[in-house]
């Protein structure tokens, strides 16, 4: 893809996609930092459903780091690999005690410091909660979306994240973030694509291989 199509680009996808944002339910940015957390290798959907009782028992960072890691364990089971999260989510809300003044830091250097965060869910932190488009959060779909249709040939997520910056204006992040997403979950899945739906089906490498 070139430069001058980036534009035609994200428009046929925001025509597709008006309404595209966060998936994932939150009141304060902690909760946000935690559910981003759980969401690693589990649905958006999953860690929504998990979330709510998480949150009535935790309705502080104090309380994340007081309560026993036991019962954390227990409440985060069904989002997977519970205790490495509830091992990181403890710690992490103790960095943001100690290190932060208990609030939630908003550079991508600070907030890569703390325990279970990368740069992926920064970038997440950083548009929902601060409104930042440093960069672009590259998970599955993304990844498979910009191989497909010429963004990238990369396959590390940092580095298909560096292309889309170069190639992508910086006013089309914010967007860009969301609609990728939407578009690799409802219409580019990975299993029976809906190519015959697709807003964006003349860049697509699959389309054009006839």
């Amino acid at each position: 893809m070139q430069k001058k199509d980036t534009k035609e680009f994200v428009l046929c996808l925001k025509n597709k996609y008006p309404y595209a944002g966060c998936s994932l339910n939150f009141n304060t940015p902690f909760e946000l930092v935690v559910s981003v957390m759980l969401s690693a290798q589990c649905t958006d959907e999953r860690v929504n459903k998990t979330t709510p009782l998480l949150f009535s028992k935790c309705k502080t960072i104090e309380d994340f780091v007081n309560i026993d890691i036991k019962e954390l364990e227990h409440l985060v089971h069904p989002c997977g690999f519970y205790r490495n999260k509830a091992k990181n989510i403890k710690l992490c809300a103790k960095q943001i005690l100690d290190d932060f003044g208990g609030v939630v830091p908003h550079t991508m250097k600070e907030l890569t410091s703390l325990a279970g965060i990368g740069r992926k869910s920064a970038n997440v932190i950083l548009l929902e909660v601060f409104g930042i488009a440093e960069g672009i959060a590259v998970d599955t779909h993304v990844k498979r979306i910009s191989n497909l249709v010429g963004l990238s040939d990369k396959k590390d997520p940092e580095k298909i994240e560096q292309d889309l910056i170069k190639l992508f204006p910086k006013e089309y992040l914010k967007d860009l973030n969301h609609l990728l997403v939407w578009h690799g979950r409802t219409t580019c899945t990975a299993r029976n694509p809906k190519c015959n739906d697709c807003p964006i089906s003349k860049f697509c490498k699959n389309n054009n291989k006839s």
